[in-house]
């Protein structure tokens, strides 16, 4: 299998123009005389990234570095930046700590943390494998949001440990970013570290998994012509991410009753009795608030007639059964967003009767992914210098990125910003630093537009200083694609 696909990534590498468009015409090619790829050529795709990824980040070793951001006239800069001269920061600080956010980059810092539990849809992978994602994820923050994020990957699975690491490093951080940590004690290590710090503490695949989805959801809901608040909503999958879409949801007007759950033992109900309030009070809570009518059942049962499916679940394909999505609604809205694969591709969803398919892929349309959100809603909580994050700050994000999508043009294939649309990150910043302000969490309250400007300045600084490196060779590129499979 693995030889199959890699003779025929090769053979499409030779027209990746052609491979980058194959997968919405694949959605939208009928009556327009286009060639409709192969299954062979799309699983082929599909299959590319993970054949990329080893050779790619072995000739970088590694995807993140530090840099300076200020001027180095000469060798005696540095008795201004380093000693003497830096004396008198440490002493202003001391008498007026807030003065860190000022004197240090503090204000831009981001600790991206996690123990490895729950990594992508790997699972228990331990923290030094986990770190390839952590990376990954401070890239992201610099090159979408402006910024400086640092992998933190700890060797301990313990929560209170996780949460006391989190208070020790609170003095060098304006922001700390929760990552692929298992539940339920992800919703335990969150909650326990608000409560402590002082500064934003978010778990991305809660929080912004939900936001991401929330915003799809609101312009999906539109093109087919529904009321999501009035709608029936199955999530399949109860970890982290749909325990708060279904939160974040409910908060933004859904009815708790018409959202149906699923987990490995079938439909969630307030009749399950291995739900237990002291081994999983947030699961147990929902079980007590979902599912108004009271369905009961595995899997299938909860597609029967719903609107929409969220998906965040085993990685397929396969996970969902086209027979499932078939029993839906008309005009049936699928998310299948797990890692590395979706739990059904996307053509089979089609073909089923799915009328808008998203997924959690950057090479199928309609991704569902969580950098839509988290680069801007840090880069917003930290321009305000916020003492923490809420879901109606995700709530402000999410309708933001749909309004942004609306304005230029949504359809089928087409309901949530791209990454290349960088536009939408400094207004999402702007949404988001506003709600800190509104609900008293800012220590400082700048107008949106001054918000609106730094974010854009911040943001665009960091795109062009990384073009500005590429183009003076100093960031290399990388090998041909061919040449990079030919030899991994």
């Amino acid at each position: 299998m693995f030889t199959a696909t890699l003779k025929a990534i090769m053979h499409e590498t030779t027209n990746l123009q052609s491979m980058g468009k194959m997968e919405s015409k694949v959605m939208c090619s009928a009556g327009k005389g286009e060639r409709k790829p192969t299954v062979e050529e799309l699983l082929a795709r599909a299959e590319k990234p993970s054949l990329l990824a080893p050779p790619m980040h072995k000739f970088y070793e590694g995807k993140v570095q530090v840099m300076p951001k200020c001027a180095i006239r000469s060798y005696e800069d540095f008795a201004i930046w380093y000693t003497p001269g830096v004396a008198a920061l440490c002493r202003e600080i001391q008498a007026n700590p807030e003065k860190v956010f000022e004197l240090t980059n503090r204000w831009n810092y981001v600790a991206v943390m996690s123990d490895g539990t729950r990594v992508l849809g790997l699972g228990d992978v331990g923290p030094e494998a986990a770190m390839p994602v952590m990376e990954g994820k401070a890239l992201l923050f610099k090159y979408l949001g402006g910024v400086d994020a640092f992998p933190v990957c700890l060797k301990t699975k313990d929560p209170d440990e996780i949460v006391r690491a989190c208070e020790l490093l609170e003095p060098s951080f304006g922001g700390i970013n929760l990552e692929d940590i298992e539940k339920p004690k992800c919703f335990y290590v969150l909650e326990e570290a608000r409560k402590k710090l002082q500064i934003p503490v978010w778990h991305d695949d809660q929080q912004g998994t939900a936001t991401v989805i929330l915003a799809g959801l609101i312009n999906a809901f539109k093109i087919v012509g529904k009321n999501p608040k009035e709608s029936l909503i199955t999530l399949v999958g109860a970890g982290a991410a749909n325990i708060r879409t279904a939160y974040v949801l409910i908060r933004w007007g859904v009815k708790p009753g018409n959202i149906i759950m699923v987990d490995t033992k079938g439909i969630i109900h307030a009749g399950r009795e291995d739900l237990s309030k002291e081994v999983d009070p947030w699961k147990y809570e929902l079980a007590q608030i979902t599912n108004a009518e009271g369905r009961t059942g595995d899997i299938s049962k909860a597609f029967r007639g719903v609107d929409a499916v969220v998906a965040a679940s085993k990685p397929g394909p396969g996970t969902i059964k086209k027979e499932w999505v078939a029993s839906m609604a008309d005009d049936a809205i699928i998310f299948a967003c797990a890692n590395p694969i979706p739990e059904i591709w996307p053509w089979e969803a089609k073909e089923a009767g799915a009328r808008i398919v998203a997924t959690g892929r950057s090479d199928f349309p309609n991704q569902v992914n969580n950098s839509l959100g988290f680069p801007a809603i840090f880069r917003g909580v930290l321009d305000v210098r916020a003492k923490t994050v809420t879901d109606d700050m995700c709530i402000a994000a999410a309708e933001e990125l749909a309004k942004f999508a609306e304005e230029r043009g949504i359809h089928e294939d087409d309901i949530l910003p791209k990454m290349e649309e960088w536009e939408v990150f400094p207004r999402e910043a702007v949404a988001c630093a506003l709600k800190s302000i509104e609900q008293g969490v800012a220590r400082i309250k700048p107008s949106r537009q001054e918000l609106y400007e730094r974010a854009v300045a911040i943001i665009k600084n960091a795109r062009e200083s990384l073009e500005a490196l590429m183009k003076a060779g100093l960031i290399r590129q990388p090998p041909p694609e061919e040449e990079l499979l030919r030899h991994h």
